[in-house]
């Protein structure tokens, strides 16, 4: 049998973060192989993910890669904060975030199938990462744009990443928009956007409000007062009809008309939305234990 020098063990350590314990015990199985040592803590990293996976990974980050006119966003997710500033987990979500943008990508399968600079797949890496990690990390969505017009690609923190396609314009434009996006999340884009059924509903909302001397009103009257409250209403869930986040003098439809631009797309990635955390309380699991509650 090879003999397991320390400097063989620190060598698949490096390589694969694993604990020294791990890593012995890796050498001494695969007879001093350190590639069939890697592989063997690859194998026990998998199983150590499929633990974890069914733990709520409502935390994390938004990793951004971009080349010109083609951009993605991918949230990452981790169980904790503490995890997603982890230098290791960083490094995990740009490498995710560069293999998307270079491979093609368009869904969460094909992110997972991509290659890595060091030639394993994201699905791979990510196996690796919960192992030296001990946190179930998902690789939870993805968004793209890839066009012939100016392109922002802008994250917020970490938490909060915005894709913003402009017809006209230019980069400092279409950066301040994906701002804009990040700071203000308005559903839709423009009026025309805005579903039938919703306007419908704020009508009859509106009209519920009303008192009934207001009611009472003259049909035409009545109705131009319930149109401004729609608009209002329309104006802010659109982006269009907000006011402009770097200049709120000016909504952004006029600042884009003084531009002669429009915003052909645009995409908001929050981490952990939709997501229903797990709320721990520990002081009740530690009484719980003690046979005190």
């Amino acid at each position: 049998m090879a003999e397991i020098t320390a400097s063989l063990v620190k060598e698949l350590r490096e390589r694969t973060g694993a604990g020294m314990m791990e890593c012995k015990k890796a050498l001494t199985e695969n007879n001093g192989d350190i590639d069939a040592a890697a592989e063997w803590l690859r194998k026990s990293g998998l199983a150590k993910a499929d633990k974890k996976a069914d733990r709520v990974a409502a935390e994390g980050r938004i990793a951004v890669a971009q080349n010109g006119g083609k951009a993605v966003l991918v949230e990452i997710n981790s169980e904790t904060d503490f995890v997603a500033k982890d230098e290791n987990f960083l490094a995990f979500a740009n490498a995710v975030a560069n293999a998307a943008l270079t491979s093609g990508a368009t869904n969460v399968e094909g992110v997972k199938a991509a290659k890595l600079a060091s030639g394993e797949t994201v699905e791979e890496a990510r196996a690796a990462a919960i192992a030296k990690l001990g946190e179930n990390i998902q690789v939870r969505r993805i968004a793209l744009v890839d066009g012939n017009n100016n392109v922002a690609a802008y994250v917020h923190g970490g938490k909060i990443g915005v894709l913003v396609e402009v017809k006209g314009g230019d980069a400092d434009l279409a950066r301040g928009l994906a701002m804009h996006v990040a700071a203000m999340n308005p559903p839709h884009i423009k009026a025309s956007d805005v579903p039938a059924d919703f306007v419908a509903k704020e009508k009859e909302i509106e009209l519920a409000k009303m008192s009934d001397k207001d009611k009472a009103k003259p049909a035409d009257i009545l109705e131009k007062i319930i149109s401004g409250k729609i608009a209002k209403i329309v104006n802010e869930v659109t982006l269009y009809g907000q006011p402009y986040v770097l200049d709120t003098n000016q909504t952004v439809e006029q600042v884009l008309k003084a531009a002669g631009a429009e915003v052909v797309s645009m995409q908001r990635l929050a981490v952990g939305e939709g997501i229903e955390k797990v709320v721990e309380d520990y002081a009740a699991e530690v009484m719980k234990q003690a046979g005190l509650a």
